[in-house]
């Protein structure tokens, strides 16, 4: 993601445009494979080791919390960040041990008109992800 949507993106929720959001932010979206907060720690710290992890953590919640970012966890229960927080999708693939985006605007009609037509009592739905596990045939 170029500078200038970071910077956007970034003042479109109201945050203070800061030096080390910047940094964090382009970590996640050069990695572009959902990473772990490891995994966006680790390239981080190849440019700009004095950013704490405590600042990374805090950084990476605030972001979540302003939207700016998702936060989701795999089937293997491990927690991943996502730059894309328009609706989309997951696939899993075992034989690659990948993360996919999926998006379908058909499944999501599908599934918006499901639940209004099959509300779940006193929970107001705020979205709906799909999680596809598999694997890919040769």
């Amino acid at each position: 993601m170029q500078t200038d949507k970071i910077l956007d993106k970034l003042k479109s929720e109201g945050l203070k445009i800061t030096p080390q959001r910047v940094i964090i932010l382009k970590a996640l979206h050069s990695l572009k494979n959902h990473p772990t907060v490891q995994q966006i720690i680790d390239t981080v710290h190849k440019k700009n080791p004095n950013i704490s992890v405590g600042t990374i953590y805090k950084t990476l919640d605030t972001l979540v919390e302003k939207g700016v970012i998702a936060k989701f966890a795999n089937t293997d229960d491990v927690t991943r960040y996502d730059s894309i927080i328009e609706d989309h999708h997951h696939i899993y693939t075992s034989n690659n041990n990948k993360i996919e985006d999926y998006v379908n605007t058909d499944l999501d009609r599908l599934l918006k008109e499901f639940f209004k037509n099959n509300s779940i009592p006193n929970l107001e739905i705020e979205s709906i992800k799909v999680n596809i596990s598999g694997r890919y045939l040769k």
